[in-house]
């Protein structure tokens, strides 16, 4: 089970996941253990995979070979598209090596481009790859998408009218919709939230002081929120009827 969030921003991405992974045996669920779910391949790409643990092995070993053969560096000419249906062609004859369906996987990838910062989705349901662009520039994955979608339609309504955040402002979104998806998921997704960003072509998970201030710029926010409650009740409290005899 796992909860994931990505979002394009205008000066890089931002990526963030849940702690949790579920063993189990068959259909049956036996224990829940912490696990690092954000790869960084080479300091330059991020990596979050949903789904089984081996095939998440698998795909990162994929891209740490396509960087070996510079498919991300170099003077190539690839535009973001063409590279991510490389390593979606690479994983895919992957996958078949060992018959392995498609569907049992998923991931999200940043990397640096010419182009600036690029963020892919590769879907669980047949690993093909979409590019988040300025229309649309956040994507969610895993057991809780249900949650965190809607969390980020929200985000958009009300923060992002104008278009893509800032890293701190994804921070922020990002650490607040998977914060509210540990808190309300039905089981196999818990903390503690990592995440990781894309800048000036450099990849790097938040160290745990910087994921505190994320967390604590959330928790003000849902203070204020709280502040904004009290408002309303005086703003819809009854008139107080004037006593008889009284203008």
């Amino acid at each position: 089970m796992t909860a994931i969030v990505g979002i394009l921003c205008r000066d890089g991405v931002v990526i963030g996941t849940d702690s949790s992974a579920t063993f189990s045996a068959g259909s049956l669920r036996t224990i829940e253990q912490p696990i690092e779910k954000i790869h960084i391949c080479q300091g330059r790409i991020i990596i979050a995979g949903a789904g089984q643990v081996g095939l998440d092995q698998r795909f990162c070993e994929t891209i740490e070979k396509a960087y070996q053969e510079k498919l991300f560096l170099g003077t190539t000419d690839r535009s973001p598209m063409e590279i991510a249906k490389v390593l979606a062609s690479k994983q895919i004859a992957d996958f078949s090596e060992t018959n392995a369906p498609k569907t049992e996987y998923g991931a999200l990838v940043a990397f640096p481009h010419r182009k600036g910062a690029q963020l892919f989705e590769f879907a669980l349901r047949d690993f093909q790859p979409e590019m988040k662009t300025h229309k649309i520039w956040y994507c969610s994955m895993g057991s809780t998408q249900t949650i965190t979608d809607a969390f980020l339609a929200l985000m958009r309504e009300v923060f992002w009218i104008e278009g893509p955040p800032s890293i701190s402002g994804g921070q922020f979104a990002a650490g607040w919709a998977l914060e509210h998806a540990i808190k309300i998921n039905p089981g196999g997704v818990n903390g503690p939230i990592r995440m990781a960003v894309l800048q000036n072509d450099s990849a790097r998970l938040l160290a745990p002081g910087e994921m505190d201030e994320v967390l604590q710029s959330v928790h003000e926010a849902c203070s204020h929120l709280r502040g904004f409650r009290e408002q309303l009740k005086l703003a819809t409290a009854p008139a107080v009827p004037m006593p008889p005899g009284k203008s």
